[in-house]
């Protein structure tokens, strides 16, 4: 942790970033990078998993005690190390370079441009509740088969995912204050949308269909769920298998939770960042899942349990908004989802070119992605992640009904950001393990802040996560696997760009 490290003096050389972001700036990124689409769809699917409203929320609940958690421990390691990469910096400091890049390349090739290119797709399916013509069968280029498996094409509904991809990575490079002005704007409005939401529901719901009213509240097997059904093949049986499926329940809101790291890959453009970040990381994070649980139970109170299990589209909130305000409830929500998309990706895309960018001042990428345009900001690096996440909305997965042959496409990066879960969530478990290796490995660093309730609450989410990565592996050995694989491409790619170093140096 010397400044004579590789690592330190590679940021050294990054000093043309601008502190710019104060403590609003800083909050708003948390918040608006972790609101986007998820709140309003993933509970569809936790709901079938579990079966019972009190386990969705308990589903929810657990996944705001990661986070909070897990804020908690980042925010010591932010303070320590404010440089811009965030968590790649973390990694690197901890276990070494090969860790920090392995996470780097993860970022980069499909967890932070895999969920740009989700919530841009969500922003433009929700577009097309407006406006018709945008829909995913309405193709310029129809599907292009690659294979009997998949399938590339271009609908309306993906050139509007493209173009909002490419219009806020082009307002990125203009400068770090307008990509805070819409960060700011945008996270106000659709914070203000999703408390809408909460305040309708709690006020209107509370009807006698509601699963509010359930008797069963606990009791899933009495609402007509089966484990074998909500998970087919699964051995277990009893309250083991609920269990099991609670873990599986929790994937959907750790996704909607996700992303509040981001603020973290901005640390250079952070003003008192000692302050300023674990301030951030806490209010951000608090903010967001006390949120997320009260829409869950404006859910619960305005619908059936099976109403939130069966909404169309997995759209519980357009379903509930419905419910009380019948068809202008629809399209105010479809408006609210559309300004929570906009000004999530914008947060995602702003801190997520910081990552690949603290890689290339390393030298272990690109070296045209370290460089800063004349608007201090790193220019080709939100260029690449542009250019990547815009691709990743146009692979489409080939699916043929055995019995009709009838055709359907599914996305290539839904798949992918199925694959990453778990593996995503190894990364998280060791940046806070990073919090004990630190503190042994380099006592000396100042610390602005340190971890509340130390050493417990590091082990509550070491706990809960490591339990949740080996149910994973063993519900959806597949999935998990491949999400491994993925990462450890990154490997030969590490070799690779240390030997190129080496021989530059």
């Amino acid at each position: 942790m010397s400044d004579n490290t590789p690592g330190v003096a590679a940021e050294s050389r990054s000093g043309n970033l601008v502190r710019g972001l104060g403590q609003l700036d800083a909050t708003m990124i948390v918040i608006g990078s972790m609101i986007g689409s998820g709140i309003f769809i993933t509970s569809a699917e936790s709901a079938r998993l579990i079966g019972s409203p009190g386990w969705l929320l308990v589903a929810w609940g657990l996944a705001g005690v990661l986070t909070i958690t897990g804020a908690l421990c980042c925010a010591e390691l932010a303070a320590m190390m404010p440089k811009a990469g965030g968590q790649y910096v973390f990694l690197r400091e901890a276990y070494g370079p090969a860790f920090g890049f392995l996470f780097g390349w993860a970022m980069l090739l499909i967890v932070q441009t895999g969920t740009i290119a989700a919530v841009a797709v969500a922003f433009a399916r929700f577009t097309g509740v407006l406006v018709p013509g945008i829909a995913n069968s309405n193709y310029l280029v129809p599907p292009i088969h690659l294979g009997s498996t998949y399938a590339i094409s271009l609908s309306t509904e993906q050139l509007v995912a493209v173009a909002m991809i490419l219009l806020l990575t082009w307002s990125n490079t203009r400068g770090l204050e307008l990509g805070k002005l819409v960060q700011n704007s945008f996270t106000v409005a659709k914070t203000a949308a999703l408390i809408g939401l909460i305040v309708v529901g709690l006020a209107l719901g509370w009807g006698e269909g509601s699963a509010a009213r359930s008797a069963a509240w606990w009791d899933s097997w009495a609402n007509g769920w089966r484990p074998e059904i909500a998970q087919p093949g699964l051995a277990a049986t009893g309250a083991f298998a609920l269990l099991m499926l609670l873990g599986k329940a929790m994937v959907g809101p750790l996704f909607a939770q996700s992303a509040w790291n981001n603020v973290t890959f901005t640390g250079s453009e952070v003003r008192d960042p000692g302050r300023t970040l674990p301030r951030a990381l806490l209010i951000g994070c608090a903010v967001v899942v006390t949120l997320y649980l009260l829409a869950n139970v404006a859910y619960i109170a305005t619908l059936p349990l099976a109403g939130i299990q069966n909404a169309p589209q997995n759209r519980v909130a357009v379903a509930a908004m419905n419910a009380m305000l019948g068809p202008i409830g629809t399209v105010l929500m479809a408006i609210a989802i559309m300004i929570s998309t906009f000004g999530c990706n914008n947060g995602l895309i702003l801190a997520g070119a910081r990552v690949s960018y603290a890689m290339a001042r390393d030298s272990l990428f690109f070296r045209s992605i370290g460089n800063l345009n004349q608007n201090k900001t790193p220019a080709i690096a939100l260029l690449v992640q542009g250019v990547w996440a815009s691709f990743l909305t146009l692979p489409r997965t080939v699916n043929t009904d055995a019995a009709t042959d009838a055709v359907t496409y599914g996305n290539v990066y839904t798949q992918l950001l199925e694959y990453i879960v778990s593996a995503d969530l190894v990364f998280y478990v060791l940046m806070v393990v990073a919090v004990f290796v630190l503190r042994r490995k380099a006592p000396g660093v100042e610390r602005p802040y340190r971890t509340w309730g130390y050493p417990v609450v590091p082990v509550i989410y070491i706990a809960i996560a490591t339990l949740l990565i080996i149910d994973l592996a063993y519900l959806a050995p597949t999935t998990s696997g491949i999400g491994y694989l993925l990462v450890l491409t990154g490997l030969p790619v590490y070799l690779v760009w240390r030997k190129r170093s080496a021989v530059e140096a």
